[in-house]
């Protein structure tokens, strides 16, 4: 049994925290061009950077992305 993630909510996170993606692509060295594709919906994090973003924001891993009931594999 596996899960697919859904709708990426990185964007809700940092809303949550006053935030935006250039103070998280500072905090964590990860590229501001690779945090929108994450934000938008055109990439999924590997578990090591969904962990480094997680960290930095104050969020669990399973705070990033929808999982969709119906998205077990």
């Amino acid at each position: 049994m596996g899960y697919k993630p859904g709708r990426c909510l990185l964007s809700q996170r940092l809303k949550e925290i006053n935030k935006n993606q250039q103070w998280l692509s500072e905090k964590t060295s990860i590229s501001k061009t690779q945090i929108s594709d994450y934000a938008n919906n055109r990439k999924v994090m590997m578990i090591w950077t969904a962990k480094t973003i997680a960290e930095a924001i104050g969020c669990y891993i399973d705070d990033l992305y929808e999982f969709p009931l119906d998205s077990k594999v």
